[in-house]
């Protein structure tokens, strides 16, 4: 029987910690060899869009995440990403689950970026900064604070709307929260900067940068010619990256920085994984700059959706189909 969840069913079925624990020992499995990750193929779709195909494979189980990145549904009043997950059984290939994608692609991304800040960021760092103020900034919010002292936040974004709804949806939290006039300023004043934007153009530049910081890029699109911080940045920073052959792939951040001269292919190499299990270096002193380029994988995807599906089993949620009938 395949068990199918809504975004509906997932939303009340995540948990921010399990979700942070279940990624940190996928990206560990994948550095001592214990998941397989490809680098996905982009597929080119109509208007500029496309189509990746996230595969992965556990131990117990195999998905498949299909994203489809497509920028005219914006001006259709539609999300400019959308995503399903399938899975299956690797040890007898039964369709198990069918997913959305949404709310588990925020979560487990903003739970990446707290797995690579705990490895990275100083100790003492307690100013979170977000370049961006939209839902994925409220989930690194969440998660970020999770994992170390926050004492204050700054976020900016063009909307001073969107920071409206920041502010609400992150009260609970009891930090208080100050609106940044730039994403210079957010800089200026943060340890700890979540870059999550959706631009193609720099929004955090290297100049800007200052000893013993972390820098978690998140919000480009997975498209060679997007990039949210600049080729400076990336060359001052010991780099850290989800996966290589990921951001060889798909990540403009990376790739524009090697068109520029700014870094080599080796300096992409350090993945999240290997700091994790203690195969590479990540921070070495108080001031280095410390900078995670987080593509997205499905991995990732899958460390999640195995522990939605799990609890949606125990508490009966979801709708189940048998496809085989």
């Amino acid at each position: 029987m395949v068990l199918i969840l809504t975004h509906s069913d997932i939303a009340d079925l995540l948990d921010r910690n399990d979700i942070r624990d279940a990624v940190e020992s996928a990206h560990g499995a994948l550095s001592r060899g214990q998941w397989e990750n490809p680098a996905p193929r982009s597929l080119h779709l109509p208007e500029r869009g496309s189509a990746v195909p996230m595969v992965t494979a556990s131990a117990a189980s195999v998905s498949v995440k299909v994203l489809c990145d497509l920028p005219g549904n914006v001006t259709r009043g539609l999300p400019g990403q959308r995503s399903t997950i399938v899975i299956s059984s690797a040890l007898n290939g039964e369709c198990i689950a069918l997913l959305d994608g949404r709310a588990i692609t925020a979560i487990r991304t903003a739970a990446t970026s707290a797995v690579a800040t705990a490895h990275l960021a100083t100790d003492s760092a307690s100013v979170l900064g977000l370049v961006g103020a939209g839902n994925l900034a409220v989930e690194h919010a969440h998660a970020i604070a999770a994992i170390r002292d926050i004492e204050r936040i700054v976020v900016w974004s063009r909307s001073g709307t969107t920071v409206d709804a920041f502010l609400a949806a992150t009260t609970e939290l009891g930090i208080p929260v100050t609106r940044a006039a730039s994403a210079q300023t957010v800089v200026a004043e943060a340890d700890i900067v979540c870059t999550l934007t959706p631009s193609r153009e720099p929004v955090v530049f290297g100049e800007w940068l200052r000893a013993g910081q972390h820098v978690n890029a998140v919000g480009a699109p997975p498209r060679p010619d997007h990039r949210e911080v600049d080729s400076h940045a990336i060359a001052r920073s010991r780099l850290v990256v989800d996966s290589h052959a990921n951001v060889m792939s798909k990540s403009g951040g990376v790739l524009l920085a090697l068109a520029d001269g700014a870094i080599t292919a080796d300096d992409a190499r350090t993945e999240l994984g290997d700091v994790i299990t203690g195969a590479a270096l990540g921070r070495t002193s108080p001031e280095d700059i410390t900078l995670f380029e987080s593509v997205g994988m499905g991995l990732q995807d899958l460390a999640a959706a195995e522990l939605v599906v799990a609890r949606a089993r125990e508490l009966g949620r979801g709708t189940r189909i048998d496809l085989a009938s």
